[in-house]
C-alpha cells in the first residue's frame, strides 16, 4: 500500500492544489491529512491564496480516499465544510508487519507518545518542520507544511512506499530526508 501525507494547508488553494496533483501522480492509494486543514490560526500568517471554501471543495473531490485527523486550528464548523470525517484527534492504520498512530501533534508529539509496539510508525504534523527518522525502537513522520514551512524547510508533504518514509519537496518533489524501515518477523 501506497500512503501520501500532508499536514498543514492552513486554507491555502495554491497548496492544496499542488498537494493533490502529487497525490494523483503518485498513484497512493490514500491522503492521509494531518489536522489544520481550512483556517490559518491566530499565530499564523495568511498563507498564499488563501481561500478555505475552495480548499473544501478541492479536497471534497477526493473524499472517499482521505483520512484525517483534527488538528489544533480545525473547528466543528470546519467539518461542516468538509465530506470526509475531520474530527478525531488521533488514528491508526493497520499494517501487514506496523501499525501507523496519526495525530496532528499537539496533543501526542515525539515527547509525549502513546503507546506504541517496537517498529511502529508515529505520524504528525503541527510543528511545520519536516522529520523521518527512527529514535530508538519507533519511527517518526512529520510531512511538514505545505503551506507554511519553517526551520528553513521548503513546503513538503510525505509518502511511504515499499517500506521508505520520505518527506519530499511540494515544488521539486526531491526528497528532502528519509528513512527505511526495517522489517518485523
Amino acid at each position: 500500500m501506497k500512503l501520501m501525507f500532508a499536514s498543514d494547508l492552513h486554507g491555502s488553494l495554491s497548496a492544496t492544489q499542488l498537494v493533490l496533483k502529487h497525490f494523483e501522480d503518485s498513484g497512493a492509494d490514500w491522503l492521509i491529512l494531518l489536522g489544520d486543514l481550512l483556517y490559518h490560526g491566530p499565530r499564523n500568517p495568511l498563507p498564499d491564496n488563501y481561500n478555505p471554501a475552495e480548499v473544501a471543495l478541492y479536497l471534497n473531490q477526493f473524499a472517499d480516499r482521505i483520512m484525517a485527523v483534527r488538528g489544533n486550528c480545525d473547528s466543528e464548523v470546519d467539518q461542516m465544510l468538509l465530506h470526509f470525517p475531520i474530527e478525531a484527534t488521533w488514528q491508526q492504520v493497520l499494517l501487514e508487519q506496523r501499525r501507523l498512530f496519526l495525530t496532528h501533534g499537539h496533543h501526542y508529539h515525539p515527547d509525549k507518545l502513546p503507546a506504541l509496539r517496537t517498529g511502529d510508525v508515529f505520524v504528525y504534523g503541527h510543528t511545520h518542520i519536516p522529520q523521518a527518522e527512527k529514535r530508538e525502537n519507533i519511527y517518526l513522520l512529520n510531512p511538514g507544511s505545505a503551506s507554511l514551512p519553517k526551520g528553513g524547510y521548503p513546503a513538503s508533504f510525505g509518502m511511504l512506499s515499499d517500506g521508505v518514509l520520505q518527506v519530499l519537496s511540494l515544488q521539486q518533489q526531491e526528497p528532502i530526508i528519509q528513512v527505511s524501515l526495517e522489517k518485523r518477523f
